[in-house]
């Protein structure tokens, strides 16, 4: 799919925002999309610091920004991301409150 139709899209599906966020965290930590999955804890499987977190939050926001205007994660709920799930979940919430 082109990438220019991408903004005239409905919702993202939830598998949709499970790519995404796993392809932006595997560009950060430089390991392989396919080595993601939904259960693994940020920190104790992936190995994921903060900075790897703010780094996919500042992605996902670029690139979610784009398609839901003034998309943002806020600081308070980072904290309670501890899996590729609870991202998932959470963004998925989110871009469904539009």
């Amino acid at each position: 799919m082109p990438a220019e139709t991408h903004v005239e899209q409905g919702p993202m599906s939830r598998q949709e925002v499970f790519e995404l966020v796993r392809d932006r965290l595997a560009d950060i930590l430089e390991v392989e999309p396919s080595s993601i999955r939904e259960g693994d804890s940020f920190s104790d499987d992936l190995e994921a610091d903060s900075l790897a977190l703010i780094e996919l939050v500042e992605g996902l926001e670029e690139e979610l920004g784009e398609r839901t205007v003034g998309f943002r994660i806020d600081d308070e709920d980072l904290e309670d991301l501890k899996t590729v799930r609870d991202a998932v979940d959470y963004v998925h919430g989110r871009l469904g409150q539009s």
